[in-house]
């Protein structure tokens, strides 16, 4: 018994000590998670009141972002998820008001846009036609910015020509792109016919066709990429290149071994930039080949276009769910991206 007693006065010690270490250490907790608090409280006030001019001129930007963007952006997922058309949305007719009547169907649209043939033969097209004109953009973008970035006579007239087609306005180059692949009266055929080639179906054929806005594309966003990687060039000391000249590295070596590596920030941030431009480009397939001959230059954004302006009648909700699939696409697109440079190291 006695050796029990003392069992049991040894273990309610240690129950004593261990109930009151758990509830030192269940404050502590506490404590600390309170201070935390205060801090981050303390900070996003110490940060309003230090940096409130910058604060107070970011606002109105973010407010006119909101309503251009966002208010479109909600409204174009919440039409997508309706059957809205122009036979059931709200209307005036002379002095008559027709009050809306289209309902909300959940997610039936995305699984017609889904499970259509359509959608999948314009996201392969889309996918070929931005690889390809990122792809020859970049690559036609990185040469020229090697030429330009030597000294040679005349350099700043090449500039200047080579980034005349980013002055002039892309509407404005299209069509006059439009001219030259005329196939009866266009300069490109005139100057086949007189070489003895027969005229080519510029437009008219399907292959020449994607071929054609392809070619326009890239004209059109050569400079921009030019300009980009000219800079990043410009930033990259020329002592590398004289001790690499120096130890007797060959031209390709030097483009590989300094060139590339040295423009890998700018290479992928011109990257992004281009692959969503290029991905959303209507104006250059609508104003040169209206999507065809047919459909088959028809990209996502065109075919959403179509739904919401040219088909009858026309289709408002399933347009908007081409827009919000586009949007996902590209959301996707971007998070990958951003996931594969930070295994690279690469901080964005």
């Amino acid at each position: 018994m006695a050796a029990d007693t003392s069992q049991s006065v040894v273990k309610a010690a240690d129950d004593g000590v261990g109930n009151d270490s758990a509830v030192r250490g269940r404050s502590r907790w506490t404590d600390s998670g309170n201070t935390g608090n205060a801090r981050r409280k303390g900070g996003l006030r110490h940060a309003l009141a230090t940096h409130w001019y910058a604060w107070a001129m970011v606002a109105p930007v973010v407010l006119v972002l909101g309503v251009i963007i966002g208010w479109p952006l909600v409204r174009g997922v919440y039409l997508s998820l309706t059957d809205a058309n122009e036979r059931n949305v709200a209307r005036d007719i002379g002095a008559r008001h027709i009050d809306a009547t289209y309902e909300f169907i959940g997610l039936d649209n995305y699984t017609a846009v889904l499970g259509d043939p359509v959608f999948l033969q314009r996201l392969v097209w889309t996918v070929i036609w931005t690889v390809a004109c990122v792809s020859i953009t970049f690559v036609l973008g990185l040469t020229l910015a090697n030429m330009l970035n030597r000294q040679f006579r005349g350099r700043a007239a090449y500039r200047m020509a080579l980034i005349l087609p980013w002055a002039v306005p892309g509407f404005v180059s299209v069509f006059a792109w439009r001219f030259l692949f005329n196939r009866d009266n266009g300069i490109l055929n005139k100057v086949l016919d007189g070489g003895g080639i027969a005229a080519v179906p510029w437009l008219d054929d399907p292959t020449w066709a994607k071929f054609s806005v392809i070619a326009v594309n890239v004209w059109l966003g050569i400079p921009f990429m030019m300009v980009a990687l000219l800079g990043g060039l410009q930033s990259i000391p020329g002592e590398l290149y004289e001790a690499a000249e120096m130890d007797g590295a060959t031209a390709w070596q030097r483009f590989r071994h300094i060139t590339l590596p040295g423009l890998r920030t700018v290479s992928m941030t011109v990257i992004l930039l281009s692959t969503i431009w290029t991905f959303n480009m209507f104006p250059v397939i609508f104003l040169l080949t209206r999507g065809g001959p047919g459909d088959s230059t028809e990209i996502l954004v065109t075919q959403a276009f179509r739904e919401a302006f040219i088909t009858s009648p026309r289709d408002f909700a399933v347009s908007a769910t081409w827009g919000v699939l586009i949007l996902l696409l590209l959301m996707i697109f971007a998070l990958v991206y951003r996931r594969s440079l930070r295994k690279q190291g690469e901080v964005w």
